[in-house]
C-alpha cells in the first residue's frame, strides 16, 4: 500500500504537503468511522477486547523502552499504567452501552447513540503508553476512529504502540485507518490537524499550552489542566497509613502523573509526628540548607528545571548537591509560604513533596485554596483524616473536582485506588478552563440523540422499533471551497453486526477505492497548481 495511506504518517517539511497529508489521513478516519459506526455491540466490544489483550501482554516491554526513549520514569510502575489502562478498563465499562438505543422509562425518552467520528488525540511524553492505550480504547469502545499524535520525547515507543494495536484491531475485525499515528511530529503539522474540519473531536493531554490550542482551534476539545495536589493530613489521621500512601503516591513512577501529591499541609500539633512516619516510609526531611539547593535547582528563569522530570530522589539530591541514603524514595522540603513567593508551591513532576505546617484547621484550608489559586485548580487534592466533618468541609472548600480520602492521590484521582472512573486524562472543568469537570472516559467520545413526545399524549410501547435501528452513520460532509472529492456521499454500504472474513475482505476493499480516489484527487491537485 502507498506509504501516503499506511498507518504510519509520514509528513514532509512543506506547508502544502502537511496540509495535504493531514486532510488524507482525516478523510481515511473519516470513511472508517462511517464503516465503524454500522457495528453492533457484539463486535465492537470483541474488538476492544482483542486489542485490550494485545496491549496488555505488550505492557512491560513497552514500558521499558518509554523509560530508556525518554530518561524519566520507573518502568515497573509504567508496566502497571500500562496494564491497568488495557484489560481493565475494557473490564470497568463492560456492561456499559454505548451502541445500542436505550430508554429511559420514567420519561418514555428514546436515546440513540451517536459517536463523535473523528478523535485527533494528542498523548504526552510522562504517560506516552498508558494515555495511549487509553485514548485508543475509549475510542474503539464507542466505535470512533482515532488518530494519534505523540510526544516528540517518546516518538518511537508511541509509533510502535499505535501500529500494534492498529494490527490488532484489524485483525479483530476494525475497519483499516480506524487508529492512525503521526510519525513526524512539528506544532505546524498539529495545528492542521486540530484546525480541521474533519477532525470531529480534540483529545488533549498535555502541557497548558498545546491545551490551549486545542480549545481555540474551533473544534470542539476535552483538555486537561496541570495538576498542583494539595494533601491535607489532621490529628485524627493515622500517620503510619497517611505516611505509607503519601510516599508511596510521590514515588510512583518518580512522580509524573499530575494527580500526585504537591504540598503537604499538616497540622502543627502532628506536624512532627507525621515527619518521623513519612522517615519510616521512605523520605529524607530536607534541612533549610537543603530544601534551598532543591529550590535553586527545580526552578530558574524560564520555569521548572525539566531535568529533574521523573527522576528518582537520590539523583535529585545530588544534582542539587547533596546526598541521601540510596534506599531514599522522596524528598520533603519544609516551606513557610505558599504561593507566589515559593517556587516549592508549584508543581513537581518529581518525587520533590512540599512540606506546610498550619496552626489550625481554618488556615489549613485556606493554604489549600491558596495553593490551587497559585496552580492546579479543578484538578485534584486529598485529606488523611477519620473526621467525617473535616473532609467534608475540606471537600467544600477546595477549588477541585477529585479528592481523595485516606488513599495515594496518584492513584486514587486516576480511580485506579478509589471507584472514581478510571483515567489517564483528567478533566479539571470550570475552575481550570476546561469542558469537562469528570475523569475522562468513552462516555465522553458518544452523545445521544434524545426523542421526545408531547408530555401529555399515549403512545404504544415502541421498544422493537427502537431497538432495531438501521443504523447509516454520519451524514456526508458538504464540499470544502469547491473542492471535487470532499463530501461526497458515502459508498461504503456494511450491515450492522458485520463481520467475518469475507466481510472483513469486503470493508477492506471498499476502504481501498475510496482512498485510492481521493489520493487521485490530491494527486491531480498538485499538478495543477
Amino acid at each position: 500500500m502507498d506509504p501516503a495511506v499506511s498507518n504510519l504518517v509520514d509528513i514532509s517539511a512543506t506547508p502544502a504537503a502537511m496540509h495535504a497529508k493531514a486532510d488524507m489521513v482525516l478523510e481515511r478516519a473519516r470513511w472508517a468511522s462511517q464503516v465503524f459506526q454500522r457495528y453492533d455491540r457484539d463486535k465492537t466490544q470483541s474488538i476492544a477486547r482483542a486489542v485490550a489483550e494485545a496491549a496488555h501482554a505488550k505492557a512491560g516491554e513497552y514500558a521499558a523502552w518509554a523509560v530508556r526513549e525518554t530518561g524519566f520514569g520507573v518502568a515497573e510502575h509504567k508496566k502497571l499504567k500500562n496494564e491497568l489502562s488495557s484489560l481493565p478498563l475494557v473490564d470497568h465499562y463492560d456492561n456499559a452501552d454505548f451502541v445500542n438505543t436505550r430508554i429511559d422509562e420514567a420519561t418514555g425518552i428514546v436515546e440513540i447513540p451517536k459517536p463523535a467520528g473523528v478523535v485527533f488525540a494528542l498523548v504526552p511524553s510522562t504517560n506516552p503508553i498508558a494515555t495511549i492505550y487509553f485514548k485508543v480504547l475509549s475510542a474503539l469502545m464507542t466505535r470512533n476512529a482515532i488518530v494519534i499524535s505523540p510526544h516528540p520525547a517518546a516518538r518511537e515507543v508511541s509509533v510502535d504502540a499505535v501500529r500494534m494495536l492498529a494490527e490488532a484491531a484489524e485483525n479483530a475485525g476494525a475497519p483499516e485507518a480506524t487508529i492512525q499515528v503521526i510519525d513526524e511530529i512539528s506544532l505546524p503539522l498539529i495545528d492542521e490537524f486540530m484546525k480541521s474540519p474533519k477532525t470531529d473531536v480534540i483529545l488533549a493531554t498535555g502541557g497548558t499550552p498545546m491545551v490551549r490550542a486545542a480549545y481555540s482551534s474551533s473544534n470542539p476539545a476535552i483538555g486537561v489542566g496541570p495538576g498542583n495536589a494539595p494533601v491535607l493530613v489532621d490529628e485524627t489521621a493515622n500517620l503510619k497509613a497517611a505516611a505509607g500512601h503519601i510516599v508511596d503516591s510521590k514515588s510512583f513512577d518518580n512522580s509524573v502523573l499530575c494527580t500526585n501529591e504537591s504540598v503537604l499541609i499538616a497540622l502543627d500539633k502532628i506536624a512532627d509526628g507525621l515527619k518521623r512516619a513519612l522517615a519510616s516510609a521512605g523520605a529524607h526531611i530536607c534541612t533549610s540548607d537543603e530544601t534551598g539547593m532543591l529550590r535553586n535547582y527545580l526552578f530558574h528563569d524560564r520555569g521548572f528545571n525539566v531535568e529533574a522530570l521523573g527522576r528518582d530522589a537520590t539523583w535529585i539530591a545530588e544534582q542539587a548537591g547533596f546526598k541521601v541514603n540510596k534506599r531514599t524514595r522522596i524528598l520533603i522540603t519544609p516551606i513557610d509560604m505558599i504561593g507566589v513567593g515559593e517556587q516549592l508551591s508549584r508543581e513537581k513532576l518529581c518525587p520533590v513533596l512540599g512540606f506546610y505546617s498550619a496552626r489550625s484547621m481554618d488556615q489549613a484550608l485556606r493554604q489549600s485554596r491558596a495553593l490551587l489559586r497559585f496552580a492546579g485548580a479543578g484538578h485534584s487534592a486529598a485529606i488523611h483524616s477519620n473526621d467525617d466533618q473535616a473532609i467534608m468541609d475540606f471537600a467544600a472548600a477546595v477549588e477541585v473536582y477529585r479528592v481523595v480520602v485516606n488513599a495515594p492521590c496518584s492513584q486514587g484521582a486516576a480511580g485506579f485506588a478509589t471507584r472514581l472512573a478510571p483515567t489517564f486524562t483528567i478533566g479539571t472543568g470550570f475552575f481550570g478552563r476546561s469542558s469537562v469537570g469528570e475523569n475522562i472516559g468513552p462516555n465522553h467520545l458518544v452523545n445521544w440523540t434524545r426523542v421526545a413526545w408531547h408530555k401529555d399524549a399515549s403512545r404504544a410501547d415502541i421498544s422493537a422499533a427502537a431497538m432495531n435501528l438501521k443504523h447509516a452513520g454520519p451524514l456526508p460532509r458538504a464540499p470544502a471551497d469547491g473542492v471535487p472529492g470532499q463530501g461526497r456521499p458515502a459508498s461504503v454500504a456494511a450491515p450492522q453486526g458485520v463481520s467475518g472474513e469475507a466481510g472483513k475482505d469486503q470493508l477492506r476493499e471498499q476502504i481501498r477505492a475510496i482512498i485510492a480516489e481521493e489520493l487521485r484527487t490530491v494527486l491531480k491537485g498538485q499538478r495543477d497548481g
